[in-house]
């Protein structure tokens, strides 16, 4: 399935992945560093919401106490928990 999520307090405003059970794919970044995060969706394709979550949740961006990075782990395990009906 296809999620789009509005991100906070990041340079990126959108996050957009498919979900599959709990595979991630199709990561697409809108605004923020395109560079390094065209490089992160590319990295993180076909990895798991918990890996992404491993790799990403905490991570912040200068004086931010989030990162698109960040901001894509929270968005995967938003979109797994509700397909999970939690």
């Amino acid at each position: 399935m296809s999620y789009n999520y509005r991100t906070q307090y990041t340079c990126s405003s959108n996050i957009s992945f498919d979900l599959n059970g709990d595979k991630v794919s199709n990561i697409k970044f809108f605004g923020g560093c395109d560079g390094n995060l065209r490089a992160i969706a590319k990295i993180l394709e076909g990895k798991s919401v918990s890996e992404i979550e491993g790799y990403c949740r905490g991570v912040e961006c200068g004086r931010k106490m989030t990162s698109c990075s960040d901001q894509l782990a929270i968005a995967v395990r938003k979109a797994y928990d509700e397909e999970q009906g939690k």
